[in-house]
């Protein structure tokens, strides 16, 4: 559905682009000789293709209401968290291309290592919980860290949307990538610079919780 919508949008900003700039465009006169256009007009096409498509379907509530909330990426399922532990991870990343240096050479090369810590400060605080965990959930909402803005909620399952409903505030998803960067391994967790490293707290919920 996403996939379709981009292409129809991309489409539609490539025709009133194109309009815009025919009209910019002056009448320098005839030089040299001229031949028939023998394809069709690339304007004309896109206004045909405009045309066939059912705006009302693709832009219905229950289309694109249901693709919002449905929307999940690739993530990690994790544990959930047997006793407390808390762990430093070092965040270091490899290049995975050449960084050029603009004058013709490498300026670092692929396969480089650096720790993004090293230069600038993360100043938020990362919960990572299982959105489909009653518990869990309930855990976030009685915390500190759910009144403070400089939290960023993720889940590494349940819906997204729901939770945003619930909690009036951001949430977002702990994607493969993230779950892999901060090695976690269970949650809930939480995550906070400390120093050159991400200081991972693992959260053993009590029975009462």
């Amino acid at each position: 559905m996403f996939s379709k919508l981009i292409l129809i949008l991309s489409a539609g900003l490539l025709f009133f682009v194109t309009l815009s700039a025919q009209a910019a465009v002056q009448n320098l006169g005839i030089f040299g000789r001229t031949y028939p256009i023998a394809e069709r007009d690339a304007i004309q096409e896109i206004k045909d293709r405009a045309a066939a498509v059912d705006w009302n379907q693709v832009f219905s509530p229950e289309k694109t209401g249901k693709a919002i909330k449905e929307y999940k990426p690739e993530t990690i399922s994790l544990p959930t968290v047997l006793e407390n532990r808390k762990r430093l991870v070092d965040i270091s990343y490899s290049l995975e291309m050449d960084i050029p240096d603009g004058k013709g050479g490498i300026l670092y090369p692929m396969g480089y290592r650096f720790n993004p810590l090293a230069y600038v400060n993360f100043p938020k605080t990362l919960v990572v919980i299982n959105g489909n965990d009653a518990r869990q959930v309930e855990w976030f909402a009685g915390s500190s860290h759910a009144g403070k803005m400089d939290t960023l909620l993720l889940i590494t399952d349940g819906s997204y949307y729901d939770l945003i409903q619930q909690f009036n505030r951001p949430v977002f998803y702990a994607t493969t990538r993230i779950v892999q960067r901060l090695q976690l391994q269970a949650v809930p967790s939480v995550a906070r610079q400390s120093g050159k490293y991400m200081e991972v707290n693992e959260i053993a919920l009590s029975k009462n919780q």
